[in-house]
């Protein structure tokens, strides 16, 4: 039996354990504030949010690209941000394309909303180039070429949201005009920017075939900078909304999987409740043909989305919550997706006309730099390989924590190598950026790079 002493402390015991927990859980969410804000910081309400937004592609059997950042504007501009602060690279060959069931109009989904209406033309058509880009992400006026002139004027205290999407491959990824996006080019404008103190905080997310290699073992962790991509550093992503019957009112894909599977989860959510690192999730989920990737602050991943795209004083909702699921929708390979259109303009002509001639000559054209690329790059490898060595070449992967290639310049050189000799790399051939990272990786000089390169092409 308890002593009548020891039963009088019960209470005063229970109150000083309940204090000691409280404490404890305090402590715990001071600690993860001061990691938030000593990399960048979520807790930080001041600054100025700004965006930047790109399609890297042109052509109307790419339509998917420019929809995606259409929408993407559309739920920034509904979310509070202003124009002056959200900056649109995009060819603008679509909306008014003689291919375009609705002139004028640019959806992103099946019987959609029109996602066009109010984008701002800052950067279109030859303007839609890496060194502008390059020179809007830096705040940098003197250096563009032609556009609205609009740069990012932000600052220490401000948020930036970046999205591009469009076609990539291993270590670069395209803009409609001129040289590529090297993933070690990019790398080091983040790196001005941190440098010049352009953000506060900063986000990325990136759609294309190998995305992941745009950043894996490249990004550090410490540059308060979270980012995630559609694909790993060795598959394809995914073009989506693509037409899967003969009577389709549009002719090719209206999206792309990891971009609609966040917009649409953006569209059904009050963006000041969700964090990045809920999004990621639901994108992971959602994106199921490729393996969806996060990179550098991981801490920054537990801000709300409302940090960076703002957040809308009523509820912005076009998605029913249980449609942000796998579907039935068609979904094509990034580097396939072009096929779709073709095939269609082909099937659609009538028989016997001058239409289905045009169109099938069309087809055949794609066909046939598919098979030059394929035979070209298999040349080139069997012959500085041997036929032994070609198929690791052409296909080996390094490990996630090291960058796809250990000398940029290398890598750049080859592709401007083969280019030189073999052609412009289609989107369908970009794949065989790989081979040339691997090629680098070997040991093997430009000297017999351009060999095998005039051997297999001239």
């Amino acid at each position: 039996m308890m002593s009548s002493s020891y039963v009088s402390l019960v209470p005063f015991l229970l109150l000083l354990l309940t204090a000691l927990m409280m404490a404890a859980v305090s402590e715990s969410r001071r600690s993860f504030q001061e990691i938030l804000l000593q990399s960048g910081g979520v807790a930080a309400t001041d600054g100025t949010q700004w965006a930047v937004l790109v399609a890297g592609s042109s052509g109307y059997y790419n339509y998917r690209h420019q929809a995606d950042v259409c929408h993407a504007y559309q739920i920034l501009k509904e979310n509070g941000l202003k124009d002056e602060n959200i900056i649109v690279f995009m060819y603008d060959d679509i909306a008014e394309n003689e291919e375009n069931p609705t002139k004028g109009i640019i959806i992103n989904k099946p019987n959609g909303p029109d996602v066009y209406h109010g984008v701002p033309k800052d950067y279109t058509g030859d303007e839609t180039t890496a060194a502008n880009l390059y020179a809007v992400l830096l705040g940098n006026k003197t250096a563009l070429s032609g556009g609205s002139g609009k740069v990012l004027n932000s600052g220490p205290n401000d948020h930036v949201f970046f999205y591009y999407t469009d076609h990539g491959s291993t270590g670069l990824v395209c803009m409609p005009v001129g040289d590529y996006i090297y993933a070690n080019d990019l790398m080091n404008v983040l790196k001005q920017m941190e440098k010049a103190k352009k953000y506060m905080n900063m986000v990325i997310y990136i759609e294309s075939c190998e995305s992941g290699s745009m950043l894996q073992g490249l990004l550090p962790k410490d540059m308060g900078i979270y980012a995630t991509t559609a694909s790993n550093a060795n598959e394809s992503s995914w073009g989506y909304y693509c037409p899967d019957d003969p009577s389709a009112k549009y002719d090719t894909c209206l999206g792309d999987l990891y971009s609609i599977a966040w917009m649409e989860d953006s569209d059904a959510h009050n963006l000041g409740t969700e964090t990045l690192r809920d999004q990621y999730l639901t994108v992971k989920k959602r994106t199921n043909l490729s393996h969806v990737m996060q990179y550098g602050n991981m801490a920054l991943s537990e801000a709300f989305l409302s940090t960076y795209m703002g957040q809308s004083p009523k509820k912005v909702s076009s998605v029913p919550l249980d449609e942000l699921s796998p579907s039935n929708s068609l979904a094509v390979p990034q580097r396939d997706a072009d096929l779709i259109f073709f095939q269609r303009q082909v099937q659609k002509a009538p028989k016997g006309s001058v239409e289905s001639a045009e169109a099938q000559k069309t087809l055949d054209e794609q066909m046939a730099r598919r098979s030059h690329a394929d035979r070209s790059i298999n040349q080139i490898v069997n012959h500085l390989f041997g036929d032994s060595n070609a198929a690791s070449i052409l296909t080996a992967v390094r490990p996630e924590e090291q960058p796809v290639v250990d000398d940029w310049d290398c890598l750049k050189t080859f592709v401007r190598t083969y280019e030189q000799y073999c052609g412009r790399l289609s989107e369908y051939g970009m794949q065989y950026t790989r081979a040339m990272a691997n090629m680098c990786n070997a040991g093997v000089d430009k000297d017999r790079m351009e060999a095998a390169s005039i051997q297999a092409c001239s």
